[in-house]
């Protein structure tokens, strides 16, 4: 055989394992693409089609195109939501980074079997489910019967009532400080295992102090994975509703249903039945937490990072 006839059958072999190889990838693919397509892509598709009506008793229902964004983005309800959870934001998250990452820098030090038993309890409020966890909260926060009125009862002094109007902000705060605080720190703590000793120990030989080490190695060190928590924390907090929606049957008026926008396209889409408005507020909050993240983003890359 000449090599003018091997040419093309190897060329031939080759395009067979290449299809082979395109097909098995496609097999083992398209089962997650299906799924990802019919439970997620449709339905947000769907819900984008009905953000685009607007239905009425009287007119039916009718096309408007960007009406109902304009309602909403002049809808006290939804407004005052936004700015609740924004304002929420700028006081969780930097409560949350700073005793997550004390946590994660005081277990970096430590070097026992204390340590690892100690990371496993920090981190187990994230294993508890959402809503155990809130209505574990509701009845600790109780001014009746929760065992927080009963210490203060002791004393012949009353228990400050973390569901009330005034102390709700403070009571949401521990809520999901106390829950996310153990996620983040095992990421830092990731992180902190994650750098070279010996940068450790030049710092020790040139006189810096265990404090000088945390400010000027640790901490900078694990700037990108700060910067991450601080990404997944404000589209998080942005997207608020699972602990109000949990504690807002205990908390006696204090949590309305437009207390949080998700709260408020939840009424819209399942109480009042309003399902095209309900899906314009979602997506108008989809649009607020793009903007903050996109800015969040854009002013740490114009720094070069966090820290500097």
């Amino acid at each position: 055989m000449t090599a003018t006839t091997e040419a093309p059958l190897s060329t031939k072999r080759r395009k067979s394992t290449s299809a082979r190889q395109n097909l098995f990838g496609w097999m083992f693919v398209g089962p997650f693409a299906i799924i990802f397509l019919a439970m997620l892509v449709l339905p947000i598709g769907y819900a984008l089609y009905l953000s685009l009506f607007q239905k009425s008793l009287i007119g039916g229902t009718r096309f408007v195109l960007f009406g109902n964004y304009v309602k909403a983005f002049s809808d006290p309800s939804f407004l005052d939501g936004v700015w609740f959870v924004i304002t929420f934001s700028l006081v969780l998250i930097p409560l949350q980074m700073a005793v997550s990452l004390a946590i994660a820098l005081i277990l970096d030090i430590i070097v026992t079997r204390f340590a690892r038993f100690s990371r496993l309890m920090i981190f187990m409020p994230y294993a508890i489910p959402t809503v155990i966890g809130a209505l574990m909260w509701g009845f600790l926060y109780s001014d009746t019967f929760g065992p927080l009125a009963e210490l203060f009862g002791t004393f012949g002094a009353q228990a400050p009532d973390f569901l009330s109007r005034n102390l709700i902000f403070y009571g949401l705060l521990n809520i999901v400080t106390w829950q996310w605080a153990g996620y983040y720190m095992i990421i830092l703590y990731a992180a902190l295992q994650g750098i070279d000793p010996t940068l450790y120990e030049a710092a020790r030989i040139d006189g810096a102090s265990q404090w000088q080490i945390v400010w000027r190695i640790k901490i900078p060190m694990v700037a990108p994975a700060l910067l991450l928590i601080l990404v997944f924390a404000l589209i998080g907090t942005l997207q608020f509703f699972n602990e109000p929606k949990i504690l807002q049957d205990l908390a006696a008026g204090s949590i309305p249903n437009d207390f949080t926008p998700n709260m408020y396209a939840y009424q819209q889409a399942f109480s009042l039945a309003n399902y095209n408005y309900g899906a314009t507020i979602s997506f108008a909050l989809g649009a607020v937490v793009f903007i903050c993240v996109y800015i969040f983003l854009f002013a740490t890359r114009k720094r070069g990072s966090i820290f500097s």
